[in-house]
């Protein structure tokens, strides 16, 4: 059964748009069927608060959408749902579209803070055939990484991990003086505190299932890195910002996910005074609205 009512408001060019045929992912991912129901709209679905659920339905999309035939991460590691993720790549297409120098070029993108589940590059080798370097400060995420690479015949020469070596670096330790990145990319940790992001979780739950999380803990899934840094997305952002005027020779676009928007308006300050050009780009999924800052150096946006 096709579920066709919640997923309308994604990118014109993303695969799921009419939502999915849980069906046909069940039989190409067996496990998936045990989490099957029939939702508030009466359609089809799973429950997406259920992190073995939403994997489960990953590995399936992966596989018959991606030409993924192993995927994996470890356990406690962040669990990214695919139609959202692959939105952020589709317009950052678009942009690269948009500028004749780019035509016909093989186009390089940098994603900062990959994560075990590195599913920006993967999406974007699979859609695109761009090449990628994931960068990441945890060892654990960028060995899987590499395995997710071995296995996957689709990744291999395509995408590069680096192990960030400084927790306070962004691009230093990753960009060497001669490389050129097209793009950069990032899903900013923007909790401030594990607490904060217990509490999200509580939040996010609440509002799928309608019931209070008791225990946040059963249904929290990501490393520290992954979801809260120190002065949550704002900080890390302010920082991203401010580096990223040294490589301003190296990357033709820098972008990155904001997920609050009281953000924007110290964002915008930091670009103007750098004296970046910029654009925000509104990304909707259901009644979830998230943004992509687009900024650059070299180039009007």
């Amino acid at each position: 059964m096709v579920n066709n009512k919640e997923l309308k408001t994604l990118h014109r060019n993303n695969l799921h748009n009419h939502g999915y045929d849980f069906d046909k992912l069940a039989s190409i991912e067996p496990q998936l069927e045990k989490y099957l129901s029939i939702n508030k709209y009466g359609n089809q679905s799973i429950d997406f608060s259920n992190k073995d659920a939403v994997f489960l339905l990953n590995k399936a999309l992966l596989k018959r959408y991606y030409k993924i035939e192993e995927y994996f991460i470890p356990k406690g590691y962040l669990v990214a749902p695919i139609s959202g993720r692959a939105d952020y790549i589709h317009y950052i297409a678009d942009i690269i579209d948009a500028n004749p120098d780019l035509t016909d070029q093989k186009i390089k993108v940098l994603d900062i803070g990959s994560g075990a589940n590195c599913i920006y590059p993967i999406l974007g080798v699979s859609i695109y055939d761009w090449d990628f370097t994931a960068s990441d400060i945890e060892p654990n995420s960028i060995e899987n990484i590499k395995e997710l690479i071995s296995k996957n015949k689709i990744l291999k020469n395509k995408i590069t991990p680096v192990l960030q070596p400084n927790i306070h670096d962004i691009f230093n330790g990753i960009i060497n003086k001669e490389d050129i990145y097209h793009f950069t990319m990032c899903n900013p940790p923007f909790h401030s505190s594990q607490n904060d992001a217990l509490k999200a979780t509580k939040r996010k739950v609440k509002n799928l299932t309608g019931s209070d999380l008791k225990n946040p803990n059963l249904n929290f899934e990501g490393e520290s890195n992954e979801l809260w840094c120190k002065g949550g997305e704002l900080a890390f952002l302010k920082k991203m910002i401010k580096q990223s005027v040294d490589y301003k020779e190296n990357v033709m676009y820098f972008s990155t996910l904001v997920s609050k928007q009281e953000n924007l308006k110290t964002i915008y300050k930091l670009l103007k005074r750098y004296g970046a050009s910029f654009q925000t780009i509104q990304m909707k999924q259901g009644n979830k609205t998230t943004r992509v800052v687009v900024w650059s150096f070299s180039q009007n946006i």
